[in-house]
């Protein structure tokens, strides 16, 4: 594995160790003191551990080079992550809703509002702000969907727990009814991040061609000098990098070898702006 396949790895290691004890701490006040919103927390972070692991495995699995049988490489195997990281999100959310449900329709559980309560949420906050500012550095250094996927899982993990924290404060002053609506709010910003995670994953599996990509890529064929037009552009993503074909006119009566240093001038300069790409140009008299 290379270096950048290292870092991405590491910080996938370590977002998944962040969910561990998450889990054990919110499992255990949840438990302690009867609150839904924390045991629908405690639940959310237990997926998070299983969206962490699969993310973990699928960052290292991405990072092997192309081979016989897989010749684009294994790219897409992030957007595979990123797209059970949304399964799993919607179970959760299936969960807390029928027991929010539950609670509401048939009475309230009593709810121990105190110290742990807290300080499970604050910590929550705290840690979730952290690896989500971690994971999104190195999504955008290394343009991976499954980092990317974690840490805007993780970045509205810090809003549901900022949801539970307004549910204990209205339980602490009497209203128990405001922790199953906490947990409601929580499963409600979960179906909504966990949509637009499969809807993004989708698009990738599908090779839908990467939002202002093209613009860009037609901008950079066009102060190439040589080129005369192009035509037959086809970009899609797959992992970190992407996949471009495309097919330019040069004048005819350039030999081949001018010919061939107009296209790898085109392609060095779209690896300028993006980075690691697979590029196939077709040269064609005009």
């Amino acid at each position: 594995m290379d270096t950048h396949g290292r870092e991405k790895s590491s910080v996938a290691f370590w977002s998944l160790c962040a969910a561990v004890m998450l889990t054990a701490f919110k499992g255990a006040v949840g438990i302690a003191t009867g609150s839904l919103g924390i045991l629908s927390e405690a639940l959310h972070s237990g997926l998070d551990f299983v969206a962490a692991a699969i993310t973990w495995a699928c960052v290292k699995a991405s990072g092997k080079p192309a081979d016989q049988e897989h010749n684009f490489g294994h790219g897409k195997i992030e957007n595979l992550s990123a797209l059970a990281e949304a399964a799993l999100l919607l179970i959760t959310c299936a969960w807390i809703i029928w027991e929010a449900a539950q609670r509401l329709s048939g009475g309230h559980s009593e709810v121990s509002v105190g110290f742990w309560s807290f300080a499970v949420v604050l910590t929550s906050i705290a840690v979730d702000f952290t690896r989500s500012r971690a994971l999104m550095r190195a999504a955008k250094k290394y343009r991976s969907q499954a980092l990317e996927a974690d840490a805007l899982h993780f970045s509205t993990d810090i809003l549901s727990s900022s949801v539970v924290l307004i549910g204990l404060v209205c339980s602490g002053f009497g209203w128990p009814a405001a922790d199953s609506l906490a947990a409601l709010g929580v499963a409600a910003i979960v179906i909504r991040v966990s949509w637009n995670l499969a809807r993004r994953a989708v698009d990738e599996l599908l090779d839908k061609a990467p939002k202002d990509v093209r613009s860009q890529i037609q901008e950079i064929i066009g102060k190439i000098d040589g080129v005369v037009k192009s035509h037959d552009l086809r970009v899609r993503s797959s992992g970190s990098e992407y996949e471009i074909d495309v097919n330019i006119h040069v004048d005819r009566s350039l030999s081949i070898v001018e010919a061939h240093d107009i296209s790898e001038r085109l392609e060095n300069s779209i690896r300028a702006r993006f980075g690691g790409c697979t590029i196939s140009v077709h040269v064609e008299p005009d």
